[in-house]
């Protein structure tokens, strides 16, 4: 077995920049997807009310189900 062919021919500089626009190209389209589908997701929850999550500050506030307080 001769190692010293390469086993791929070597592609002409106007050939890889073919491929290098066709990726990109493809690329970009991926990411035109993704962000039309985060676009939605965005549309879908700005039509959602927001709800405030209680912080652990007003938690500590309220008294213990069952407990009076007094001994």
């Amino acid at each position: 077995m001769d190692d010293s062919e390469p086993k791929s021919p070597i592609e002409p500089a106007s050939e890889l920049s073919e491929i290098a626009a066709k990726c990109a190209a493809s690329n970009l389209l991926d990411v035109a997807a993704q962000l039309a589908g985060l676009a939605e997701d965005l549309k879908a929850l700005s039509s959602k009310s927001i709800e405030p999550i209680p912080t652990l500050a007003e938690l500590d506030d309220q008294p213990e189900p069952g407990f009076s307080g007094t001994i």
